[in-house]
């Protein structure tokens, strides 16, 4: 199938096989019915694009409110999970990419630590950050395909450092009821954001959250803040990684293609066309993030994007999770899933997300940047997440499963719309 992230650029370009996740789903006997559409470029070429809209697969809606804006950049597969048009999707994330549309779309999703699963001829952003995980209804659909997978890949350095020789833990059996006994779960508060009419239901929901987990016979400890968190929130590392990072992995890309239609082998040539390909919508949707990438003037295995990626890695490390982890003797953190990306994306470390509530009735319908989509209103879902140290999946997937199977909060959350046309209708 083709391989587009949503551009024409790539449209008509054919790979030397199938990426490593697609070939291990069938090796596992799943019918793989097709892809999804995506913020075009995982949400990386524009800083003023909407969640859900690529050149070439339009524009993706939720199906929780009117105009729902679905969230990025895995919106396609956030929203066919949910509505049942699969039995469930791969997403793709760099930072939010799984964990937002899933939270956003009343469904699981699992953000695996990076190497856990192969990036083998997915498009990139970052081999630091990128990983591939699953969106599904239920806690144990999404560790089923996680199981599937995830493993060692010979196309995928990042997958030699999985530690356990060769033997992946059972993520399905992972799902236990009483997972939470005795675990000690910590709340980074300073890494909330302030409470507004926004977020108002979704901190509400969270502190009743903290009863639930409790009862579930967790032992709740509050204030295990990241300890260089402010100044996380002001250091542009990350951007500065990714953009560097995306030049030379979308090039290393391009050189496997074993058809190039368009003959697109750098982002300049991406940007060159699309900036002259008019379905591209340019200039009405900028290349802004790529003009930044392509100013940078130093390379991805330079001293200067060392010592950036040195800087995420304490933010996320003894400044941030993993110290957290580590001070108090955590076994994970637990926060709303809207506030929980960004620290474990910068160490590559996993998250799960499970559905905790939705906007209530009275909630003001707030349009997106462009005016074409609703950023939010009422009955937009929310997430809770679980977030830990790297390769730590099994026990999050148990935590996130038992507070899935004592507040079932996925039915009773209920989309506005519903699809009417089965395969059977299309194929015949």
């Amino acid at each position: 199938m083709n391989n587009t992230a949503g551009s024409y650029a790539l449209l008509g370009a054919k790979v030397p096989r199938d990426a490593t996740v697609a070939a291990k789903l069938r090796k596992a006997g799943a019918v793989i019915l097709g892809k999804t559409n995506l913020s075009q470029w995982a949400n990386f070429r524009s800083t003023n694009s909407s969640n859900g809209w690529s050149a070439h697969g339009g524009q993706v809606y939720g199906a929780y409110f009117p105009g729902q804006d679905p969230s990025g950049s895995s919106s396609g597969s956030g929203v066919s999970s949910s509505l049942g048009l699969a039995a469930a999707c791969l997403g793709t994330e760099t930072d939010g990419s799984i964990l937002s549309p899933s939270e956003n779309n009343n469904i699981v999703g699992i953000k695996p630590t990076v190497g856990l699963t192969s990036r083998a001829l997915v498009i990139p952003i970052s081999e630091r950050q990128d990983t591939v995980g699953p969106m599904a209804r239920t806690v144990k659909d999404a560790a089923y395909l996680l199981q599937a997978i995830a493993g060692s890949d010979m196309y995928d350095n990042y997958t030699s450092a999985i530690p356990f020789n060769g033997s992946l833990p059972d993520y399905v059996a992972a799902c236990k009821l009483d997972a939470l006994k005795g675990k000690r779960i910590g709340i980074p508060r300073n890494s909330f954001r302030s409470r507004t009419a926004r977020t108002a239901p979704i901190l509400d929901a969270f502190e009743a959250s903290l009863a639930i987990l409790e009862e579930s016979g967790a032992i709740i400890v509050d204030n295990t803040n990241y300890t260089a968190y402010e100044e996380y929130a002001q250091s542009d590392a990350e951007e500065i990684i990714l953009e560097v990072d995306f030049v030379a992995n979308l090039k290393s890309y391009l050189d496997q293609l074993t058809y190039n239609p368009t003959g697109v082998q750098s982002l300049t040539d991406v940007n060159k066309f699309t900036k002259s390909f008019p379905l591209e919508d340019y200039p009405d949707r900028d290349t802004d993030t790529w003009e930044s990438a392509l100013s940078r003037n130093f390379s991805n295995d330079s001293p200067e994007l060392w010592a950036n990626y040195q800087l995420d890695l304490y933010f996320g490390g003894v400044g941030g999770l993993l110290g957290a982890l580590q001070n108090h003797s955590l076994d994970a953190v637990v926060l709303p899933t809207a506030f929980a990306s960004g620290i474990s994306a910068i160490i590559g470390g996993p998250v799960v997300t499970v559905p905790l509530g939705a906007k209530p009735a009275n909630t003001t319908v707030v349009p997106n940047g462009r005016n074409d989509l609703n950023a939010t209103g009422p009955n937009n879902p929310f997430g809770l997440a679980f977030a830990g140290r790297l390769w730590s999946e099994e026990s999050l997937i148990g935590f996130a499963y038992a507070f899935e199977q004592r507040t079932r909060v996925r039915q009773l959350v209920k989309p506005y719309t519903m699809p009417t046309t089965e395969l059977a209708d299309v194929l015949g």
